[in-house]
């Protein structure tokens, strides 16, 4: 079976990738993010996702394309929603692009993460491939997120420190505002 898997990164596809071949899968990826930020982090995440591709063989399609003010313009005043949206956002293209590519079905590295909300991204890949009529593969990768963290760094892979949107980038260095979250968790 032939899979498009929608990359965000790197490090996050360093175990996915390996599992997929794994099983067998003819695995090509598809990076599109518009959600990074700053464009220095978008360029570093890229170049990173680039270097990856070469060293383990990995056919990349790549939208290179800044796409910041695209994310923006659909999160800016529902920011308790952002993280569906980008979701959306990512998905419902990579779904497009694996029809466009003749992919059997579509993934992500999304479901790698312990720090996304994976029952969202199931529900909203789901929803896609009803709409688009091509299968989404479910996997859960989490089960091997240390290992990607080792293969990473064995691979003196560059990790990133946020999830990669301005939201997330305050949520992850601005102690303010940490404080004031865990004090609304707890309630």
């Amino acid at each position: 079976m032939k899979i498009l898997l929608h990359v965000c990164c790197a490090p996050c596809s360093t175990y996915t990738l390996s599992q997929l071949r794994n099983n067998n899968f003819n695995v090509s990826g598809y990076f599109y993010n518009p959600n990074i930020h700053p464009y220095c982090e978008f360029r570093k995440r890229l170049d990173t996702l680039r270097e990856f591709s070469l060293k383990e063989d990995f056919e990349l399609e790549i939208e290179s394309e800044y796409g910041l003010s695209e994310y923006l313009r659909k999160v800016v005043f529902n920011e308790k929603n952002r993280c569906a949206i980008c979701y959306e956002m990512r998905l419902e293209k990579t779904a497009q692009q694996a029809i466009n590519t003749g992919a059997d079905a579509f993934s992500s590295t999304l479901l790698y993460s312990r720090y996304q909300n994976h029952n969202a991204i199931i529900s909203t890949c789901e929803k896609i491939a009803t709409k688009y009529n091509i299968p989404f593969y479910y996997e859960d990768f989490r089960i091997g997120w240390q290992q990607g963290i080792d293969m990473a760094i064995d691979m003196k892979l560059y990790r990133q420190p946020y999830c990669g949107c301005i939201y997330s980038e305050q949520e992850r260095y601005d102690k303010n505002l940490q404080r004031k979250l865990r004090k609304e968790r707890k309630k």
